[in-house]
């Protein structure tokens, strides 16, 4: 049983005008809860039902959370998910209409991670946000779609966090024998921690998360993305917060779709012209979603002093 959607694969007529290149969309924002984490998440728990899982324990408070929560009422299993002080009543609200138990506790997610831990009994799964192999398989579906609709790209632009995207593309572009399209991976200023990590050789823990993008907000990225980076091309690109909100924007008027700033910062490489792009005639832009963020905080977030 899938518990994700096929999802719209599309050119671009504005980003594709805009860089004289031809410029492909991969529309997962449009996933029933608004973010591609459904296809490894909903994939990981469809697996933990089979071996007999009778609750779902998550501690996201952001889109891994809704998808756990969503997977869970359809699957008729109880989910509850721990989430930190700071996870705004939005995202709790959208949690609770999926009919999760929500737990507030701690500061940071690395606290609310810790106590999900402790609620764990024999018959609960723990599903983590991004760093477990499950989710990584599911994620690579979304390149199996564009396979087989013949589309085959000559690189793949998305966002990082955790790792997870990146580790399922990379999964996918292998599995149908495209080791030869390079992924252009972006992060934020503030939460780069695959940049960090590609820098230093080892997966590092950043001191902190200076970024509007709380989905791309892992201190350290999982070692899975760092092994990717080593087997297959990989490149790393980082962009500033005011570029990925003003993205947002401009991707909402081209295509009437509202991404999170996480989602913005892929794209703003395309609106930006990044040179980084200009040896590739077909461009494939993950389009990841995010359900928490509105247009009125996305603005909030552009007007303050550091995004201007």
């Amino acid at each position: 049983m899938n518990l994700h959607f096929e999802t719209p694969l599309m050119e671009s007529r504005a980003l594709s005008d805009l860089s004289e290149q031809s410029v492909w969309l991969k529309l997962d924002a449009l996933q029933p809860c608004g973010s591609f984490k459904i296809r490894g998440i909903g994939h990981a728990c469809a697996v933990h039902q089979s071996r007999g899982a009778q609750r779902f324990v998550s501690s996201s408070g952001g889109n891994a959370g809704l998808a756990v929560a969503y997977a869970g009422r359809r699957l008729g299993i109880p989910v509850v998910v721990v989430v930190p002080e700071t996870t705004t009543e939005r995202a709790k609200e959208l949690l609770r209409l999926e009919r999760a138990e929500v737990v507030v506790h701690g500061s940071s997610w690395q606290e609310a991670n810790q106590f999900a831990q402790t609620l764990l009994g024999p018959t609960d799964a723990f599903l983590h946000p991004f760093d477990d192999p499950l989710l990584w398989h599911g994620h690579a579906s979304m390149i199996d779609e564009v396979a087989k609709a013949g589309f085959k790209p000559d690189a793949v632009l998305l966002s990082v966090g955790g790792g997870g995207l990146l580790c399922g593309v990379v999964e996918g572009l292998q599995r149908n024998h495209w080791h030869d399209v390079p992924v252009l991976a972006v992060e934020t200023e503030g939460a780069a921690s695959l940049h960090a990590a590609i820098e230093a050789g080892h997966t590092v823990e950043l001191p902190r998360i200076a970024s509007v993008a709380t989905s791309l907000g892992a201190k350290r990225v999982c070692e899975q993305a760092l092994r990717c980076v080593r087997e297959h091309p990989v490149h790393s690109l980082v962009v500033p917060d005011s570029s990925a909100l003003a993205a947002c924007e401009r991707f909402l008027a081209d295509h009437r779709i509202l991404v999170e700033p996480a989602c913005g910062a892929a794209l703003s490489v395309v609106y930006e012209k990044n040179p980084m792009l200009a040896s590739y005639r077909k461009i494939l832009v993950v389009v990841c979603g995010g359900a928490t963020a509105t247009i009125d905080q996305i603005r909030a977030w552009a007007d303050q002093p550091d995004c201007r």
